[in-house]
């Protein structure tokens, strides 16, 4: 099976240090390529993509509006979605550079995974991205671009969806529920989708939650045992229900795990595998084009949890 990497070594976002005052790590994507790589070595080169910059402002507005990316000048608008107070201080070109720039190319790269999933028929993951608090009006989360949306309509642009045809199996298990991703698909049925969060925590969006197919809210230190039923559970009522899909976007956040510091919902290690291996496994086996994206994830084993995930599908699903 075809297995792409989209990742570039500007992912990581590096503000002087400060960024160290939020909990979210945010070099886990450079952390866990670099484990790949010293697994793997030159095998994976042919693997990987890269993207060749940033999301164009003309695609940004295939989902946001213009007023919205405007106000991504003001540095107080950018220090609340950010949850980085400081930030209101500090002129937004130089947030720009260093940190919208980032997010920017993952936006890219979450459009790249989907085309490139699209293509081949296999696996496309994204070393960053999953940014599912953002929705076309509104950046909070430690989220500003609403990637996948963004990536869904540049696939319906080139013709490699079709709207009102082609629906898409949207799997969000970030223990936050996806409320952007739910807001920006609101009146669009195109995403079918599963949301597994901890319904105790923010954002407690009610109205996005009204747009969730399939949602399994979780009390907190729920543990492996029960979400790893409720998530099997699902995942073969929506596969065997609402199929065929041509193509799948699994958001695996690994705030779910039990170091995490805003997660709550209590995973081991090995939890975490098996439930990446679980939805991945399925995805695979149905021979839905499927796209990875690492999402949340605010403990110091973040990017260790996205590397076993990544070792284990080479290790077992690369052809």
């Amino acid at each position: 099976m075809d297995i792409t990497f989209v990742y570039s070594p500007e992912y990581d976002i590096r503000f002087f240090g400060l960024e160290k005052l939020h909990p979210f790590d945010s070099g886990k994507y450079g952390r866990a390529w670099q484990l790949l790589e010293e697994r793997f070595g030159e095998a994976l080169t042919p693997l990987r993509i890269e993207p060749a910059g940033e999301i164009s402002g003309a695609d940004l507005l295939l989902v946001h509006s213009q007023r919205y990316l405007d106000s991504l000048n003001d540095a107080v608008v950018l220090a609340t979605a950010l949850e980085l107070p400081f930030l209101a201080q500090i002129p937004a070109p130089l947030i720009h550079g260093h940190i919208l720039r980032p997010m920017r190319l993952a936006t890219e790269g979450t459009s790249l995974a989907v085309q490139r999933a699209l293509q081949t028929g296999g696996v496309a993951v994204n070393l960053s991205g999953g940014y599912h608090h953002a929705s076309g009006e509104r950046g909070e989360g430690f989220c500003l671009y609403a990637d996948v949306a963004i990536a869904v309509a540049r696939a319906r642009r080139g013709g490699q969806l079709t709207p009102g045809k082609d629906r898409i199996l949207y799997i969000d298990l970030d223990a936050h529920q996806g409320n952007g991703v739910e807001r920006a698909f609101l009146n669009d049925p195109a995403l079918s989708i599963v949301d597994a969060y901890n319904a105790a925590i923010y954002p407690q969006d009610r109205v996005a939650e009204q747009r969730i197919d399939r949602a399994i809210p979780l009390p907190p230190g729920t543990g492996n045992a029960v979400y790893l039923a409720r998530v099997h559970e699902t995942m073969t009522e929506a596969l065997r229900n609402q199929g065929p899909f041509p193509l799948a976007i699994y958001n695996a956040g690994t705030d779910v795990h039990a170091d995490d510091q805003l997660g709550g919902l209590a995973l081991t290690d090995a939890g975490v595998l098996q439930r990446d291996t679980l939805v991945l496994d399925a995805l695979i086996a149905a021979q839905i084009p499927t796209v990875v994206l690492p999402s949340g994830g605010y403990s110091t084993r973040s990017y260790h949890l996205i590397y076993e995930t990544l070792r284990w599908l080479l290790e077992t699903h690369r052809a």
